[in-house]
């Protein structure tokens, strides 16, 4: 049972108690499991493949490395991971048990079992012990915790020192003429491909709304360095409409 706190926090533009956001966020990304492949091809126009990589080049995984993918959902990044680390381990934690689901059907989820760990989890309070991991990867998740500080910080427990963080997140366009456009492009778009590509217009409306709320990428890059982590920087993708961020434990 979760502790009321009396605090509220945003879901998409509406707030709420903080101990409701976790169940909403449960429910909007279960409902969308089955889509969830599909819908971010959609939105993206295909483009989130090419942020994924960069994510990887950036990253540059390398043989024998532990990965902790949290908000890993279907497995996108810890199976791009495990490609480009020749031999490694990934850990997929993610809050929803319908997106591992959907990740472990995929045909890479089968031919890399031995490496994969799909676990249930918390980003606010992960399931694993101090000093555990090299790496540390979330993709378009952290915006959905309750808590991003909370998150962070325990990013940085579980990894080991000289280990690494990356974050993937929507983020702001430094034009506001172009962020005035891909704000009616979201809006106005988004929502409608979710009703008919998932049946889900709502859940797809939060998501936009999710992004808005989401901190700059200075801010951000502050929130990193309040966890402790060093070396911390940023790299914009397609003029900032997502944002690599990447820091050490040193």
């Amino acid at each position: 049972m979760t502790k009321e706190t009396g605090k509220t926090t945003h879901f998409g533009f509406t707030d709420i108690p903080e101990e409701e956001k976790a169940g909403r966020v449960r429910g909007v990304f279960g409902s969308v499991a089955s889509k969830y492949d599909v819908m971010n091809d959609a939105m993206s126009f295909g483009i989130h493949r090419i942020w994924k990589d960069a994510m990887m080049d950036w990253l540059a995984p390398r043989p024998g490395q532990k990965l902790l993918d949290v908000a890993g959902g279907t497995g996108d990044i810890s199976f791009r991971f495990l490609k480009r680390a020749v031999h490694g381990h990934a850990t997929v934690c993610d809050l929803t048990e319908p997106m591992l689901v959907e990740g472990r059907k995929r045909a890479e989820a089968a031919s890399m079992a031995d490496e994969l760990d799909w676990v249930v989890g918390d980003a606010m309070a992960l399931p694993f012990p101090d000093n555990s991991f090299d790496v540390y990867t979330i993709s378009f998740g952290i915006r959905n915790v309750t808590r991003p500080q909370e998150a962070l910080n325990e990013a940085y427990r579980v990894l080991k020192p000289g280990g690494r963080l990356m974050v993937l997140e929507f983020s702001q366009i430094p034009n506001d003429l172009m962020q005035k456009v891909y704000d009616l492009y979201s809006f106005n778009i988004i929502p409608r491909m979710g009703q008919a590509i998932a049946n889900d217009r709502d859940s797809y409306q939060y998501l936009v709304e999710s992004i808005r709320k989401f901190p700059d990428q200075e801010t951000f890059l502050g929130m990193l360095r309040a966890a402790g982590f060093e070396n911390a920087k940023y790299r914009n993708l397609s003029m900032g409409i997502a944002c690599l961020h990447s820091g050490w434990k040193i």
